[in-house]
């Protein structure tokens, strides 16, 4: 029996890290209570007790590590099958949502009180802080100095809007599909301008199309990073420099976070509701030469709203690219984007946010390798987003439910988290296959994501051990 207890002693101390006084407290004492009843009691039964008492005992007073293969008096135990007490610790930040976004560490609604509301926007003091907005814009993601920068109504779809609208049509044009938002962009070009020449290249979710597929004879249009899939193009490498059509691309969850090669790309759209942790409603619109190029030497055949207007007698109107705005911007939302940007210079500008994001990815990652349950959606390693962490459920008792039973699923264990206060706004895209999407770029913070991922253990096993019950 003694060495029963001296082998209880070797694995307390090394899977829960206990003191000398802990020890003493979990396994001394009772062994002096139960060798004075030993006499009375068959040594059996004093094994039984101790294997069952003492790891509850233990699990009141340590928060489990439920990523860990612990080694119990049963041998190994899976996650899911062991009893969950909830974490001690929530994020300090639980907002994980893919847009808005958080926002930068620190941020007060202080930050907004030189905002020049109830100013026009057009007045001199105005125009000065949204030309500020531009070039903070430029400096900040290294936008090359004879590339227009452009602040436009309706976010990230209005600024691809405009640019499909005005200028598609004067070659054949590949579309990039593999998530929701590069499919609406096939639907527009194909059901609402009703090209003749398009190829559409598509994937399903969880991969990329093939890029060696793609013409750049024709003008190309594609996603930088899949929102709702995860998926990203690992870099530009796959877009030649001496391209004839344009390449015209969707940036607006890898702005910030991701390396974006100006070079290789013609149109760049971007909001800043995303990486910055701004407000909704703006876009960003970006034009190399040859798209500005294009805009004043084709006209096309269809009517353009007037917010989709970029040229005049055949020329760019530069004022949309010198705080000259279509329409009539928020004051507010333009302190708020100044604000975001000035903290990203302050950190170390365009590589500290991609760092930034880089590591919180990692935390994402470790977790995952370690975890039975889940698996990045993002097949590829190399194309898996490190701002939109995409996550399918794989556990076998969940994957044997039918499609709508998954989603309910899924969508219970954001609910719970929720409902605490741990967690907000981390499910799945609506159109993309059931299971989580946490948003992991610059403005999040590491050490939330740590504090999140055994909450995420602690939701699956609650929720697993309702359905089971439930059966």
């Amino acid at each position: 029996m003694y060495a029963f207890f001296g082998h209880l002693y070797d694995i307390f101390q090394s899977q829960h890290n206990l003191n000398v006084r802990s020890i003493c407290g979990l396994v001394v004492m009772p062994v002096v209570l139960l060798t004075l009843l030993h006499r009375r009691l068959p040594h059996d039964p004093i094994e039984s007790i101790l294997t069952s008492l003492l790891p509850r005992r233990i699990s009141r007073l340590r928060t489990p590590r439920p990523n860990a293969r612990r080694i119990g008096l049963g041998g190994p135990l899976k996650m899911a099958e062991t009893p969950q007490t909830a974490p001690a610790v929530k994020p300090a930040n639980p907002n994980f949502s893919s847009g808005p976004c958080s926002k930068r560490p620190g941020w007060t609604i202080d930050v907004l009180a030189g905002a020049l509301t109830g100013r026009s926007h057009r007045a001199k003091p105005a125009k000065a802080r949204i030309q500020e907005a531009i070039e903070l814009t430029r400096t900040l993601l290294e936008v090359p100095a004879d590339y227009r920068i452009g602040i436009v109504p309706a976010s990230d779809t209005g600024a691809v809007e405009m640019f499909l609208w005005s200028a598609l049509g004067a070659r054949g044009v590949d579309m990039l599909a593999w998530e929701s938002f590069g499919a609406g962009w096939v639907t527009d070009v194909q059901k609402q301008l009703k090209l003749d020449d398009v190829r559409v290249l598509e994937a399903p979710y969880g991969e990329l199309p093939d890029l060696n597929q793609v013409d750049f004879n024709r003008d190309v249009v594609f996603t930088w990073n899949g929102t709702t899939s995860g998926v990203r193009v690992p870099n530009a490498d796959w877009i030649p420099a001496d391209r004839e059509g344009l390449t015209i691309c969707d940036a607006t969850s890898a702005a910030f976070a991701q390396k974006l090669d100006f070079s290789k790309l013609d149109v760049v759209t971007f909001s800043w509701q995303k990486a910055l942790g701004g407000e909704a409603a703006h876009g960003i619109l970006i034009l190399s030469p040859r798209a500005v190029e294009r805009l004043e030497s084709y006209k096309p055949d269809r009517p353009l709203p007037k917010i989709f207007r970029m040229t005049k007698g055949g020329k760019l109107i530069e004022g949309i690219f010198k705080a000259e705005t279509i329409n009539t911007v928020s004051m507010l939302c333009i302190e708020d984007a100044i604000d975001a940007m000035k903290w990203g210079v302050e950190i170390g500008g365009l590589q500290a946010m991609q760092a930034r994001a880089d590591a919180n990815f990692k935390v994402l990652a470790d977790w995952v390798e370690k975890t039975d349950w889940v698996a990045f959606l993002a097949k590829n390693a190399d194309q898996r987003s490190n701002t939109s962490v995409c996550l399918s459920i794989v556990d076998p008792a969940i994957t044997a439910l039918d499609a709508d039973a998954q989603a309910a699923f899924a969508k219970a264990v954001v609910a719970r988290l929720d409902k605490l206060g741990v967690a907000y706004d981390f499910g799945s895209y609506k159109d993309a296959p059931a299971g989580l999407r946490i948003w992991a770029g610059s403005t999040v913070e590491a050490d939330d994501l740590a504090k999140l991922t055994p909450w995420l253990d602690w939701a699956f096993a609650e929720e697993k051990a309702a359905l089971k019950a439930a059966a």
